[in-house]
């Protein structure tokens, strides 16, 4: 069993502050792979769709999945949808089944009525709003069960793609990066990297 407090400081030092979504994140990504019965992804054996944005609050929730599930943007295998939701699909690549969770609409929509939420609203950065705002509610996070704040899918099948890993390069012809082979384009007889060729 995956247990989100395992990794609950290398995840606040991964995420740079101490705030309550991104335990939330860990706290769901653990239940998650627990249900799908699944270790942490060492390499591409798991992958993420995370359907949260990158403009809203809360964000912080996909470093937690990442720091417990291992699926990270180095190993390609977690995306974003950009739905502004916070929900994910959770994919064993191995045995092509997978699982989806969100929170729950009500903790969703308290938790940004919280103290944090309006310091953050104010314009304070997470890392400066005072411990005694912050601490209880990471407590109250990592302390209440997950049937107070989780949805989480039956299992089901998943027809998940592997792709092989990309080894060539070849050298732009503008600017003499090299690039991986798969991103050079031939724009009128040239070799060309993805920027340059739409200079």
């Amino acid at each position: 069993m995956i247990d989100a407090n395992d990794y609950l400081e290398t995840g606040f030092i991964f995420h740079g502050h101490r705030c309550p979504a991104m335990p939330l994140g860990m706290r769901i990504g653990a239940a998650a792979m627990n249900a799908l019965g699944v270790d942490r992804s060492k390499d591409k054996e798991l992958y993420l769709i995370a359907e949260t944005g990158n403009d809203h609050a809360a964000g912080c929730f996909v470093d937690g999945l990442m720091t417990i599930t291992g699926c990270t943007y180095g190993k390609s295998n977690i995306e974003k949808t950009y739905y502004g939701k916070m929900a994910f699909t959770l994919i064993d690549t191995i045995n092509q089944k997978a699982i989806r969770a969100y929170i729950k609409p009500e903790f969703f929509g308290n938790m940004l009525k919280s103290p944090f939420v309006e310091q953050r609203k104010i314009g304070v950065p997470p890392q400066d709003i005072d411990s005694e705002i912050a601490e209880p509610l990471i407590n109250k996070i990592l302390s209440i069960p997950e049937e107070n704040f989780l949805v989480i899918s039956p299992v089901f099948d998943y027809a998940f793609e592997k792709k092989k890993g990309v080894f060539d390069t070849g050298l732009c012809e503008e600017c003499g990066e090299r690039t991986f082979a798969h991103k050079l384009q031939d724009v009128n007889g040239k070799i060309l990297c993805k920027p340059c060729a739409e200079k």
